[in-house]
């Protein structure tokens, strides 16, 4: 394994359909303006009820990105 250097930067994914969707939805955007991303790491899982069901799901993620050598 090389040596590397990374960032970790917070976000904060939300869908209607799915924490699983919440996750996909951070990463695909963040990668559109991020380079070298390479894990992530869910820090908090969040939602909310209506009318008993969940209306949301709110996801807090890190993602690790390599530093450009």
């Amino acid at each position: 394994m090389s040596d590397h250097v990374y960032k970790k930067v917070e976000l904060v994914g939300s869908s209607k359909t799915s924490v699983t969707d919440a996750i996909e939805g951070a990463i695909s955007r963040a990668s559109k303006t991020m380079r070298n991303l390479e894990w992530f790491e869910v820090d908090q899982i969040r939602g909310h009820i209506k009318d008993g069901v969940v209306a949301h799901y709110q996801v807090v993620i890190k993602v690790g990105f390599r530093i450009d050598d």
